[in-house]
Parts: C-alpha cells; sequence; structure tokens
C-alpha cells in the first residue's frame, strides 16, 4: 500500500507530470525531425556539417509556415532597420510570407482563398533615418581595385586597408566575408603597421562578440578585424570608429546549402537565382555592414567597399540603393585626407 501511494504521489505531482511533458515533447519532435530527414520533401534541404557531426534539415522557404501559423490570423507589425533591397520592400516581403496571390491592384477584385494574404491589407512604411547620411559620412568605392577572387582579399586592397587605417590612425571596423579574408588581414597590417602603434582586435572562431566590441570601443586607436557576426548589431558611435571597411560585396557562397538551394528552386521555375536570392542577401549585409559607422547624430566617417564591382557592374546599382545615403566618391586621396582631419580633430579634443 505505502508503494501504491508514493506511486501515486509520483504522478499527480506537478514537477513530475512536466518533465515527462518535455521529455514527451522532446521525443516526439526527434522522431518528427527523423521522419522528415528519411523522407524529405521538395520544399527542404538537408546537409551535413563535418565539423560537429551534424546532420541539418531545413525548409527551403518560411513563407508557407509564418502565413499558416501567424500572418493570417494575427495582426503583425514587423520592423528592422534593414528592411529594403533597392528601396523595395518586395524580397523581404515575399520571403516572409506577406504579399502572396492575386493582383496588387487596388482596383483589384480578386478574391483570396484560406491561407492568402490581400496585398491591400499589408502596408509598409519606410520612416526614414534622424541622420544625415550625406554630411556625416562618405561612401569610398575606389576602381582601381582588381575584382575579388577565391583565394581572400588582393594585395592592392589590402595595401588600400592599411593606407585609410593609417589615415584614420585606427579608429577602423574592418569587416570581411569570410575567415580566411580575416587571417590575412591580420597578418598583412601587423607588418605593415608595426610602426604606427595602433593595436589590432583579431576575431578568432568561438570568441565573445561583446568582448571584442568592448576592446574595441575603449580603446580609440585599435582596430577590429571581424567576419559575418560582426556586420550587424555592433554599436559603436563617437571616435572609435570612423571607419568601416568591407573587403567585398557579402554574395552568399557556393557552400551554403540553404541559399544555394534557393537559388537553385529560382532557375529551375523561369527566374534568376542571383537577382532573386544572392543579390538581395547581399544588399541586406552591406546595408547592415555600412550601418555600423554613423550611430549618433555626431558621428562623422567613411565606409570603405573595396570591391570595385560595386561600380562597374549592372547590379551595383541595386547595392548602393540599399545603403545609407552617403556621400559617394571614387578619389582615394580626398578620402585620406578627410580621415586624418578627423583624426587631428579628436586628437585635439583629447579623444
Amino acid at each position: 500500500m505505502v508503494a501504491l501511494i508514493s506511486a501515486d504521489s509520483d504522478v499527480i505531482n506537478p514537477d513530475s507530470m512536466a518533465e515527462r511533458a518535455r521529455v514527451k515533447g522532446a521525443t516526439n519532435e526527434v522522431q518528427q525531425t527523423a521522419t522528415k530527414m528519411l523522407k524529405p520533401s521538395g520544399h527542404q534541404v538537408m546537409w551535413f556539417e563535418p565539423t560537429y557531426s551534424t546532420l541539418y534539415l531545413a525548409p527551403l522557404s518560411v513563407s508557407q509556415v509564418l502565413r499558416a501559423n501567424l500572418l493570417t490570423d494575427t495582426p503583425v507589425i514587423a520592423t528592422s532597420a534593414t528592411l529594403t533591397v533597392g528601396k523595395s520592400f518586395d524580397a523581404i516581403a515575399k520571403s516572409i510570407g506577406f504579399v502572396v496571390g492575386g493582383s496588387e491592384d487596388e482596383d483589384s477584385e480578386d478574391e483570396f482563398e484560406a491561407g492568402e494574404i490581400d496585398p491591400a491589407n499589408v502596408q509598409m512604411l519606410d520612416v526614414g533615418s534622424p541622420f544625415d547620411f550625406a554630411k556625416q559620412g562618405a561612401l569610398y568605392l575606389p576602381k582601381h581595385i582588381p575584382e575579388p577572387g577565391r583565394d581572400g582579399p588582393s594585395k592592392e586592397a589590402l595595401t588600400e586597408l592599411a593606407e585609410l587605417i593609417d589615415a584614420a590612425g585606427g579608429r577602423t571596423l574592418a569587416l570581411f566575408s569570410s575567415w580566411r579574408g580575416v587571417e590575412m588581414a591580420d597578418e598583412y597590417l601587423r607588418k605593415v603597421l608595426a610602426e604606427l602603434e595602433i593595436p589590432i582586435i583579431t576575431q578568432k572562431r568561438g570568441d565573445s562578440v561583446g568582448t571584442l566590441v568592448e576592446r574595441f570601443a575603449k580603446d580609440p586607436k585599435s582596430i577590429l578585424l571581424g567576419t559575418i557576426s560582426l556586420w550587424q548589431g555592433i554599436d559603436v558611435p563617437g571616435p572609435s570608429c570612423t571607419l568601416v571597411a568591407i573587403d567585398r560585396i557579402p554574395f552568399p557562397r557556393p557552400d551554403e546549402p540553404v541559399m544555394s538551394a534557393r537559388a537553385a528552386e529560382a532557375d529551375a521555375a523561369g527566374g534568376s537565382g542571383f537577382m532573386q536570392v544572392s543579390l538581395p542577401r547581399a544588399a541586406l549585409l552591406l546595408a547592415q555592414g555600412t550601418g555600423r559607422l554613423i550611430r549618433s547624430i555626431d558621428d562623422r566617417g567613411v565606409v570603405a567597399i573595396l570591391d570595385s564591382r560595386i561600380v562597374t557592374k549592372r547590379y551595383g546599382s541595386v547595392l548602393l540603393n540599399s545603403m545609407p545615403p552617403f556621400w559617394r566618391t571614387s578619389d582615394g586621396a580626398v578620402i585620406r585626407e578627410s580621415l586624418k582631419r578627423l583624426n587631428k580633430d579628436y586628437l585635439e579634443a583629447g579623444q
């Protein structure tokens, strides 16, 4: 009898019941995931990551899931500093399932079935920025640098970066699209800047982004070299960041499974994987990366994109229109003089 009472008490114990529910839910999730992996649909992509011996399964698109579980029944406000590509919301709206089905013509009388969204019920607004980008910052677009290859930044790009850092007196956030780019820049800059007493902070795999940014912000003479995790969410106003340098247009790598699968699907449907997938992705990342420069109404500085394709290729206009409207130039002498003058002003102010 004692044993039965003990068992019954355990059954009705809230903590025990919660734990059993958690285990049951986790077991069901494992079963569902395993079933999907054994029978993947054409709307999913599966890949193996050897570094951590992990098998991944991801949807090609989240739009249907969001429409079915959120957007059709619930008022939604989606907000971000970077939602437009080429001053248009179309790419992000399509990717998350906002504008689908029917015509976008206001006079259209199309009927929408369950699970579809009437575009007339979707309102999009760009509220602009409190910053005067054209007066606070310059966008440097050097044309003389060779197009980047697969082997990381070119010697010309690294030389240009070193000259800009020298002119700025440090105060630089250098963003790279690959770890190889970070490592090559670190090795090169430690040699050519050795006599300038400029502390070089280099991101390593597994580093805490918060710690890196804190070190960078505390020392205005320092430079921070990092990869994709530093392209967004970094807020360093003031004299520590007067130059943001970007090594190349951040197109998705060919070995990115989801982006590659989405591009292939667009091509197979008669569209353009480059224009519909790769370009919008690069535009959003560039908008986020260049947005690291001006973080307050008192900030001044330069964004340098060390990839000549942005001015020599037709798609460059889409990328440029996705970034803050800085004053633009390809004159390196003008930019270096501006950085020197800005550095002098900060030094005279004791910063």
